[in-house]
């Protein structure tokens, strides 16, 4: 029983530095990450699209989204 509470306590101290990290996040870290991570979902739809789109004008128009997508990552970045 003594090593269950003792690798209780160990995990509890390596999740330490992780969960105070999260709680040190402003509002706006939050949202900056959030809106990365909406991007970069955005990004990884239009690449895919990419590779099956045979059409000229609708792969003009996603490489121009993706352009667009790009510069809004660095903007946040």
């Amino acid at each position: 029983m003594a090593r269950g509470w003792e690798s209780k306590s160990i995990e509890s101290q390596q999740n330490e530095p992780l969960e105070a990290r999260y709680r040190k996040k402003s509002a706006d870290e939050i949202e900056r990450e959030r809106q990365c991570h909406s991007l970069e979902m955005s990004k990884r739809r239009i690449v895919s699209e990419l590779q099956i789109t045979q059409s000229p004008g609708r792969r003009a128009s996603l490489e121009a989204a993706l352009q667009h997508l790009d510069a809004e990552l660095a903007k946040l970045l």
